[in-house]
């Protein structure tokens, strides 16, 4: 049946190639804060240990993202916003032990697609930087030289000026940067031994994390001085193969008593979940640690969890986002997280608390 008015058929026809881009751009980068994601992934693949993110208007009006990493030479600075460049894929088969964040080329394409990307980056052996703004994946005029540091900076200006439903549909410009400030923080304490900034502009830090190299230092710079003990460890048989292991973090634990004297509070906890280094979403595995406390009337504030799966289980190109992961043997993994341990901690100036001791692993035979 035709989809047009008054009944004739409607003619197919191919979409112009800016449309099914900026089509493509709307799926990778939703908000503000998924574009955050991608540049700071960028920066992490550099190996940088300095990254500071600033934010206008929620990230909306101007965001930047500067790092001090292995910076993008000269030659690539043309088509580094194409779609579909990348430095780290190139086969297919690559994607089953992929182990950059990055691989598709899309973060930057998308970007350039929906917002005015400008580019500076120089290179530990160049004796200077180079500059270039972008425009629907391409150089809006030639590369230049310009003064700069080690490393690169990413300036996002006027996101999704080209879609402006997009930006109608939005929240706050409040509630777009505390999106902003939760990707950071889940960055930041997955990465303890690098340094994050997360500034608004003409206004101080919102939040700085020391680069220490550990998750305690992390969690105590973003959180406070009053966090739960860090457990970590693996279980199982050494001389056998050990395809999940996970280490986590759980933040003082509130005792709230049982469900039907009232003590159960609605506010929710915070559950960062990383899976070979990404991070994402998994509602049936929050599930399965929101069960874990509610068997024991204990709210906890803070879960971190970190997985580490045999890359050949793990799908990492399920989502354009790569939000979420599919993986094999799920429903055994959630099992296996409901079978943690609890322990008795004393932790000075708190008493004694539940802390989660997340080291588990699991074989599949």
């Amino acid at each position: 049946m035709s989809a047009t008015q008054g009944g004739d058929a409607g003619m197919i026809r191919k979409l112009p190639e800016l449309v099914i881009n900026q089509i493509a751009a709307g799926e990778v980068v939703q908000r503000p804060a998924n574009a955050v994601k991608e540049l700071i992934e960028n920066s992490l693949d550099a190996q940088a240990t300095q990254i500071t993110i600033s934010a206008r208007a929620g990230g909306l009006k101007l965001l930047q993202v500067q790092d001090n990493g292995k910076g993008i030479a000269r030659a690539d600075m043309d088509i580094v916003c194409e779609r579909h460049t990348t430095s780290k894929l190139r086969e297919l088969e690559d994607l089953q032990t992929i182990a950059s964040f990055g691989f598709r080329g899309e973060a930057l394409a998308s970007v350039s697609h929906v917002a005015h990307v400008s580019l500076t980056s120089r290179t530990a052996d160049a004796p200077c930087a180079y500059t270039c703004e972008y425009a629907d994946g391409k150089p809006k005029a030639p590369t230049r030289l310009c003064a700069g540091n080690a490393g690169t900076t990413v300036t996002v200006e006027d996101l999704f000026f080209n879609q402006p439903t997009r930006t109608t549909a939005l929240k706050s410009a409040t509630d777009e940067l505390n999106k902003i400030a939760d990707v950071v923080t889940r960055y930041a304490v997955h990465n303890p031994a690098v340094s994050f900034t997360l500034r608004r502009f003409g206004a101080g830090n919102d939040l700085r994390t020391p680069g220490y190299g550990t998750v305690p230092a992390a969690i105590t710079a973003l959180f406070g001085s009053t966090v739960a003990k860090v457990r970590h460890g693996s279980i199982g048989d050494e001389e056998r193969e050990v395809v999940l292991r996970a280490a986590g973090v759980l933040a003082r634990p509130l005792f709230l008593g049982p469900v039907a004297n009232g003590g159960r509070s609605s506010k929710k906890s915070m559950f960062m979940l990383f899976i070979n280094e990404r991070s994402v979403e998994c509602r049936q595995l929050k599930q399965a640690i929101d069960l874990l406390f509610s068997t024991q009337d204990v709210v906890c504030p803070l879960v971190y969890l970190d997985l580490k799966i045999d890359p050949r289980r793990v799908d990492v190109n399920c989502h354009p986002t790569k939000n979420h992961v599919q993986f094999l043997d799920q429903t055994a993994v959630f099992e296996r997280v409901q079978e943690v341990n609890f322990l008795d901690v004393e932790v000075e100036g708190l008493g004694t608390i539940v802390v989660c001791l997340a080291a588990l692993a699991l074989r599949f035979v």
